[in-house]
């Protein structure tokens, strides 16, 4: 459980499993201590008997006794309370992702509102190798739907965009992401040889949510942490964890799971950030500095206007005066101009954007 430092204070179990149930545990820790949850609560399927292939051969299913509530009632009471400790332990611009079934995700959705969480997006993973539904009366599950939500409705949570949009070929992130479910060498085997937890989440998926709502750092928690992919991606991507899981066989195999996993540098761990996340810089800045002087002409991206560089740092240029952007959709007729990339200046007989000023002062601020 949380300890305490010498200040007093409340210190958390970082990148640690917490044996126990999960609402105990919760409670041991401290307020608004966590900038991430990750939960895969139980599904509670409430699965009638045995379910069977074609050839009688019996579907490993989840039918453990950690997915079995006895009534909508009880499993609702108990999800109000794992959610309120979950937003107690959020600070205050924090998140939460939950994912679950047709069987439980409408309920975790409602229940998030009626605590105040605020739903940012609701994510279908659309599973490339689904199982198969063998009695032929329903349609494929082919998928799971994740309910990202903040804090509260003024909350301001990690939202790396560019990230996402690197990690999708330049493309904006869409909310259907096409993931297989874990097969294979990802799928960890128990002691007995067969797959040790029935619902165990690929990498790709956490690697996907931790890429693209927390920083290098922040502490990701998952109270349902079974054989620990949270822990194991959140290590490897140089975010903090905390783990809290019941069964010990799950932990067990999560303990040894983490214990393999080897952080990344943190030339590896940068990722794509939007301009408008880096440091302000003004383009008086570029004159006071002497990287462009007083009486330099730019000319314009399509080379059709120039204009002079005044002490300043406005520019003049036939009837009209003002600012890089104002000066540009003056002479361009439009609304609007970036000016930091529609004025160039020369050097060595090269057209530069202004720009490539500012991103080197940028570069001596992260210095």
């Amino acid at each position: 459980m949380a300890k305490t430092s010498a200040g007093g204070a409340q210190a958390l179990p970082l990148d640690s499993i917490i044996a126990g149930d999960c609402i105990e545990a919760m409670r041991a820790l401290p307020d608004a201590s966590i900038d991430l949850i990750f939960a895969d609560p139980p599904y509670n399927l409430q699965l009638k008997g045995e379910l069977h292939r074609p050839d009688n051969s019996r579907v490993d299913a989840v039918d453990d006794a950690w997915d079995q509530f006895d009534s909508f009632a009880v499993y609702d009471a108990f999800t109000r309370a794992w959610l309120a400790e979950a937003r107690r332990l959020l600070k205050p611009n924090g998140a939460i992702w939950v994912i679950g079934s047709y069987h439980n995700v409408f309920r975790l959705g409602a229940e998030l509102q009626n605590q105040g969480y605020w739903i940012l997006n609701d994510v279908i993973w659309r599973k490339t190798n689904p199982m198969p539904n063998f009695r032929g009366k329903r349609l494929t599950n082919a998928h799971e739907t994740l309910i990202w939500a903040s804090k509260s409705e003024s909350a301001k949570p990690t939202f790396n965009y560019e990230a996402l949009k690197a990690l999708n070929e330049g493309v904006q992130m869409r909310s259907d992401w096409v993931l297989p479910i874990c097969t294979g060498h990802e799928r960890l085997k128990g002691e007995d040889g067969m797959k040790a937890h029935p619902t165990q989440k690929p990498e790709s998926l956490l690697h996907r949510v931790l890429i693209g709502t927390t920083n290098p750092g922040d502490v990701v928690l998952d109270p349902f942490f079974g054989t620990g992919t949270t822990g194991a991606v959140a290590k490897m991507l140089g975010r903090r964890f905390i783990g809290i899981e019941r069964e010990e066989s799950y932990r067990k195999v999560a303990q040894r799971r983490l214990d393999k996993v080897r952080p990344l540098s943190l030339e590896a761990l940068a990722v794509s950030t939007s301009k408008r996340a880096e440091p302000r810089v003004a383009f008086g800045l570029l004159v006071e500095r002497g990287m462009l002087r007083p009486g330099e002409e730019l000319q314009s991206l399509n080379g059709r206007h120039s204009a002079k560089v005044r002490a300043d740092g406005t520019l003049t240029a036939p009837d009209v005066t003002g600012s890089i952007h104002q000066v540009g959709a003056r002479l361009e007729g439009a609304p609007s101009c970036n000016g930091w990339t529609y004025w160039h200046f020369k050097r060595d007989g090269q057209n530069v954007p202004i720009d490539a000023l500012r991103q080197q002062i940028r570069d001596e601020m992260g210095e």
